[in-house]
C-alpha cells in the first residue's frame, strides 16, 4: 500500500501561486515600462504608492526586475512541478528570503514609519504588501523543501 505525502500537493499549489504571482508582477512591471501607470495618475503617484518615496519607474529600472521576476517564476513552478536541480531549488528559496526580508521589512515600517512618503503607501504596505510578502514567502519556503 502506497504512503500518501498530503504536504506535497500543498506545496505544489503553493509553489505554483508564487509563480504566478512572480508572473504577474513581471507584466506589471513590463505594463509600467511602457509609460503607462495605473492604477496612478502619474509616475510620481506610481512611485509613491508602491515604493513609499519618489524614483524611476522608466523602462531602466522596471525591465530588469521583470526579466529576474519572469525567470524566478519559470523556475519556481519548476520547483513545484518536481523539477529536481539546484537551480529551481536555489531560485526558490532566494524567493521566499526575498519576500520574508519584504514582509520583515514592511513590520518594521508599519511599527516605525516615516514621513515623506505619501498618504497611500502606508495603508496598501500594512494592508497588502506586507501580508503578501510574509504569506507568499512562506508559502515559497515550503515550496523549496
Amino acid at each position: 500500500m502506497a504512503v500518501i505525502d498530503i504536504e506535497r500537493p500543498r506545496a505544489v499549489g503553493g509553489g505554483l501561486a508564487v509563480a504566478v504571482l512572480l508572473a504577474v508582477l513581471a507584466l506589471v512591471h513590463v505594463y509600467w515600462a511602457t509609460g503607462l501607470t495605473w492604477p496612478a495618475a502619474d509616475e510620481r503617484g506610481l512611485s509613491l504608492a508602491v515604493l513609499g518615496s519618489v524614483v524611476s519607474f522608466g523602462p531602466a529600472v522596471v525591465l530588469p526586475l521583470a526579466v529576474v521576476e519572469g525567470a524566478a517564476a519559470v523556475a519556481v513552478a519548476a520547483r513545484a512541478r518536481g523539477v529536481r536541480g539546484r537551480i529551481p531549488r536555489l531560485v526558490t528559496y532566494a524567493v521566499a528570503c526575498g519576500m520574508l526580508l519584504r514582509g520583515a521589512a514592511g513590520v518594521v515600517w508599519i511599527v516605525v514609519g516615516r514621513d515623506g512618503s505619501g498618504a497611500v503607501f502606508p495603508w496598501l504596505n500594512a494592508l497588502l504588501y506586507t501580508p503578501l510578502s510574509l504569506v507568499f514567502g512562506w508559502t515559497a519556503l515550503r515550496a523549496a523543501r
